[in-house]
């Protein structure tokens, strides 16, 4: 129980001056535990190493005072570059002094030290090779006897050992040391220890089993496959490179899922759970009209964007469809825009009206008796709402030329206004006089020239043509 208690106080003295270290951040700390044995063979009473160095190193049952229990504990401070300090405190019963047997002398150490590992040379393996120098102070005597003078020297340490990996954390060791003492009654001596090595205090932040400085992500638990930082989704694509972290995806697409497998990742995809069209951001398109179903009225019918997606209606039936139809309630014929053009017999009706029209000796001025002729023109000419008319005026040869032209020219003007007034478009009468030029009958009896003084109507086809080139 002495021993036990002095070694309780070593202990405390070795945490105490070793907590005082400067700190590294992966796994800093080593607590060994294990057993000694001390060798003072060659002492020669007191004539140090006088049979050599290594005289009889390994004759353990001559010379090795061991004591068979734990007898040592060490502490361990990695300071960098492969360097280690220690501190050690160790005790032993001493019943062989070199050549000379004692009386169960007690023996206490404390030592300190800079050792390098070599570890990192052979490629951070298990095998770990460690040659290290220091030093400490000795006690050696019989605590019971007062009349027997205590030994007590500094020391002179030099030492080398081999650590064997378990793990990262666990590793039997072995250790001689050589201990040059500055009091020449002490005698020179070996120590030679071996026990268990337990590594400890790296900082894990996140608590994932990576120390920070081998962990990216420091603050969040992770992987060791990633270095310490997360994939949240188990997608294999970790958090800080996954554009979906919390949603398992593919690598293509970074760590984003395609749940459609339309090859159009969730985010992209107005329509993630239906195949669709990457050029309509994943949504389908049934009719191909180029406007996706889910924006389209008629999906199962191909139709343009202006008009949602359906197809235009054709109202009157005539081909042309509406928006495209200037009488989209009446049938036409495309040529004429969807308007219906008149027919022969239309033009043939009208001017059976217009030769009804009388106008004032000599004048333009229509008589009131024509009125009810040109109210039936009006209403045949708003059957073709798309049409243009043409109103030619004609005389007979009696009078000048230009006088004839002149008076044909006003009276066509004349017809033309009143359809005006009456509700026919401007922009779709014209109106010419042609004078005596155009005869249908003789100038030479009455009657002929009674035909040739006529309103004739007929379809202005150039001024159509006209307006479709515009």
């Amino acid at each position: 129980m002495k021993h036990l208690s002095r070694l309780i106080v070593l202990s405390m003295i070795v945490l105490g001056i070793s907590s005082a270290s400067a700190q590294d951040e992966n796994n800093p700390w080593a607590l060994s535990i294990g057993t000694n044995a001390v060798d003072f063979y060659p002492t020669n009473n007191g004539a140090p190493l006088s049979n050599g160095f290594f005289d009889e190193y390994f004759n353990a049952g001559d010379h090795w005072n061991i004591l068979p229990s734990v007898s040592q504990l060490t502490v361990g401070r990695y300071i960098g570059a492969g360097l280690v300090a220690e501190i050690d405190g160790s005790i032993n019963q001493i019943s062989d002094f070199g050549d000379r047997a004692v009386d169960d002398l007690s023996y206490y150490s404390v030592d300190g030290s800079i050792n390098y590992s070599l570890r990192a040379m052979l490629n951070d393996g298990w095998f770990d090779p460690v040659v290290g120098i220091g030093g400490g102070y000795t006690w050696i005597g019989n605590q019971d006897a007062d009349d027997l003078e205590n030994l007590d020297a500094p020391t002179l340490n030099g030492s080398l050992g081999i650590n064997f990996w378990f793990t990262d954390n666990l590793a039997i060791f072995v250790e001689s040391k050589y201990k040059h003492a500055f009091e020449p009654e002490m005698g020179q001596h070996f120590q030679h220890s071996a026990g268990l090595k337990f590594m400890f205090g790296g900082t894990d932040t996140d608590g994932d089993g990576i120390y920070d400085k081998n962990d990216e992500c420091p603050e969040t638990p992770g992987l060791p496959e990633f270095n310490g930082c997360p994939d949240s989704d188990g997608d294999g694509i970790q958090d800080s490179m996954d554009d979906c972290p919390n949603e398992a995806g593919l690598a293509e697409f970074n760590g984003c899922p395609d749940t459609d497998g339309d090859g159009v990742p969730d985010p992209e995809d107005d329509c993630p759970e239906t195949p669709g069209l990457a050029e309509l951001n994943g949504c389908p398109d049934a009719d191909g009209d180029g406007i996706p179903d889910n924006e389209d009225e008629c999906p199962e019918e191909a139709g343009p964007e202006e008009n949602n997606g359906c197809p235009y209606e054709d109202t009157d039936g005539d081909g042309v469809i509406d928006p495209e139809d200037d009488c989209p309630e009446v049938a036409g014929t495309v040529a004429n825009n969807g308007c219906p053009e008149p027919t022969v017999e239309v033009i043939n009706e009208l001017n059976e009206y217009s030769n009804t029209v009388l106008f004032d000796f000599n004048k333009a001025t229509i008589r009131s008796e024509s009125e009810k002729a040109l109210n039936s023109i009006i209403e045949i000419m708003e059957e073709y709402p798309n049409t243009v008319f043409h109103i030619g005026g004609h005389t007979d040869s009696v009078g000048s030329d230009e006088y004839n032209l002149k008076l044909s020219k006003e009276r066509a003007a004349s017809v033309r206004q009143f359809l005006v007034d009456g509700g026919i478009p401007a922009n779709r009468l014209t109106s010419e006089g042609y004078g005596e030029s155009r005869p249908i009958a003789t100038n030479s009896t009455e009657a002929g020239r009674q035909e040739n003084r006529r309103v004739e109507i007929s379809l202005d086809k150039d001024k159509e043509m006209k307006d479709s080139n515009m």
